[in-house]
């Protein structure tokens, strides 16, 4: 079992002990430990075998043997009696956004309520306005609530159904008489919400029969939808719908593209094609008005790859995150298409959490995972003071952290720890340190995190007047969004854009999966108005690091170049940007 998921089941028996009204410290313990098994940088199975597991913080006897059990039976007999014990639509509650376990808890006891179902019917009929706690305003939002579930349940985040995806094409693309495969869809364009997976493959028609098969009984597969000699169905595990093609190889290319979208960039392709009297599908090319069957029409155009596609319609090619009919096709045919940055141009990343905050990990841990990545530096923004559900830090364990970290730099050549703030924009525009703590950072990142629901106009103005401190670099997830669970704050983009350019400020694109923001419709807007960008993965465990790969494939999908984002700048670039003395 891996890592992750082992945290996932000890945090979810915290909150099924929540749920049950069990003693806060327990609950609280599991939860603490799923955190603390996050951070772990070791073979987590190497720990459990040499009994060091128990040395690590928030791991106590009770929990290192379930633990144990995980890893070596891939199940809990504790966890199950807890899951048994209470009805399952009351997990399914906790989706809702703004529903935490103590209100389920109370819905459960007090009313009865065991479904997502039962709880929108109590609500319309004004039940809950009579719970101590609630009132018409809790049902209201309650009720947006579901709806927004409902509106969500189709989706799934890049992460998860990247790895869903990986899952299976791992195991597809080994079997014997496959000549190309390539993970399609929404999943290639690098679309941070994803609907489902689509894999085109070509083969030796001998093996067909025998993939398709491989496919459809995939150990990931819950059930088979369709299935046939060119496509099979399936539904995975994780819910996700998976579509599997198999075409010859001569059409392995069209198949690729088509099925790659998006559909208005293939509206757009067809479109040019018949300026050449071609008609472009799935299949091939064929002249145009050909009466032959769809699929059996005359390849009149040979094309290899999909480079091969574009250069027949006279484009230079267009990279799949970029192919949504944003300005791609008049670019190609300007074969003016930008060089997109790529992962492998990222030197070092900012916003990250350390264990003086909401950090699972040491500065020492977070700093030794950057430089085995091979970057140059890795900037920390603990929060600031008001951030007390997140244990920001005050005055004090500011001076304490930046001792620490100086301490850390002076052992290091090529590589450094910068000192940041993740500082609060409080409502009314203020930040939440002084201009004198302010100065004692070597970069400031400014976010907002409370008082969501202001007007556009309110929030903008907010925001603004953040920026124009002379000590904020950079403005943190500038929607607040939360992938298919929280909508955008109200916020004029734009304008905030339009500011940050003025004052000389950088825009981060949070990397974290759940938040993807900068939107990377906008960051085109940004790079256009000359605003550089940070990709930033806000890290609280040192796997977290790793995000900054989905933050590159939102600044590829908004047309960034490697001259856009502030990550590509060398050590003493950096150093020179933030306005620190290089020695």
């Amino acid at each position: 079992m891996e890592k992750s998921k082992v945290s996932d089941i000890l945090d979810e028996i915290g909150t099924l002990l929540e749920l049950r009204g069990e003693n806060p410290f327990k609950c609280r313990a599991y939860h603490n430990a799923a955190r603390a098994i996050e951070g772990v940088t070791g073979d987590l199975n190497a720990l459990v075998t040499s009994g060091e597991i128990r040395n690590v913080k928030g791991i106590g006897e009770a929990i290192a043997e379930k633990i144990a059990e995980l890893l070596s039976t891939g199940k809990s007999k504790y966890y199950e009696e807890l899951k048994a014990s209470l009805p399952e639509g009351l997990m399914t509650m906790l989706k809702i956004p703004g529903v935490g376990p103590k209100k389920v808890k109370v819905l459960y006891e007090k009313l009865k309520l065991k479904s997502v179902n039962e709880l929108e019917a109590a609500c319309k009929a004004g039940k809950l306005e009579k719970l101590e706690g609630f009132g018409k305003k809790t049902e209201e939002n309650i009720l947006a609530g579901i709806e927004a579930l409902r509106r969500y349940s189709s989706k799934f985040l890049f992460s998860v159904a990247e790895k869903a995806a990986i899952n299976v094409f791992e195991v597809l693309s080994k079997q014997k008489g496959i000549l190309r495969a390539e993970i399609a869809g929404s999943l290639r364009r690098k679309k941070e919400v994803i609907g489902d997976i689509d894999i085109v493959a070509s083969a030796k028609k001998s093996a067909v029969d025998a993939i398709m098969k491989m496919f459809t009984s995939h150990p990931d597969v819950a059930r088979i939808t369709g299935e046939g000699p060119t496509k099979s169905s399936v539904v995975l595990n994780t819910g996700i719908n998976c579509d599997l093609r198999v075409v010859d190889d001569a059409e392995f290319p069209f198949a690729l593209n088509y099925f790659t979208g998006s559909k208005d960039h293939n509206v757009r392709l067809r479109t040019i094609a018949k300026k050449f009297d071609l008609s472009l599908n799935e299949y091939g090319f064929s002249r145009t008005g050909s009466e032959e069957k769809r699929g059996k029409a005359k390849k009149i155009v040979a094309c290899k790859t999909e480079e091969d596609i574009y250069r027949t319609l006279g484009l230079s090619y267009v990279p799949p995150e970029l192919r949504e009919d944003f300005g791609e096709i008049e670019a190609a045919e300007k074969h003016s298409m930008p060089t997109l940055i790529s992962e492998k141009d990222i030197r070092g990343t900012f916003h990250c959490h350390t264990s003086y905050s909401d950090g699972a990990n040491t500065l020492l841990e977070m700093a030794e995972a950057s430089q085995s990545l091979g970057w140059e530096y890795l900037g920390i923004a603990d929060h600031s003071k008001i951030a007390a559900y997140a244990n920001g830090l005050t005055e004090a364990r500011v001076k304490k952290q930046q001792k620490e970290m100086e301490s850390l730099n002076q052992k290091w050549s090529g590589f450094r720890i910068f000192m940041g703030t993740e500082v609060d924009i409080l409502p009314n525009g203020e930040l939440d340190f002084s201009d004198n703590v302010l100065s004692t950072f070597d970069y400031v990142v400014a976010s907002v995190h409370s008082s969501f629901k202001m007007t556009e106009s309110d929030m903008t103005k907010r925001i603004v007047k953040a920026l124009k401190n002379k000590y904020v670099t950079m403005l943190g997830h500038p929607t607040g969004r939360l992938l298919l669970q929280r909508d955008a704050y109200p916020i004029n983009q734009t304008a905030v854009i339009d500011a940050a350019s003025d004052y000389g400020k950088i825009i981060e694109i949070n990397a974290h999966p759940f938040r993807l923001d900068l939107d990377w419709r906008m960051c085109k807007y940004a790079k256009d108005k000359g605003v550089k960008i940070a990709i930033n993965p806000d890290a609280h465990v040192v796997d977290g690091l790793l995000d900054v790969r989905y933050g590159v494939g939102i600044a590829r999908k908004g047309w960034l170049e490697k001259k856009d984002v502030i990550n590509t700048l060398r050590l003493a670039e950096v150093k020179k940007l933030f306005g620190i003395r290089i020695t």
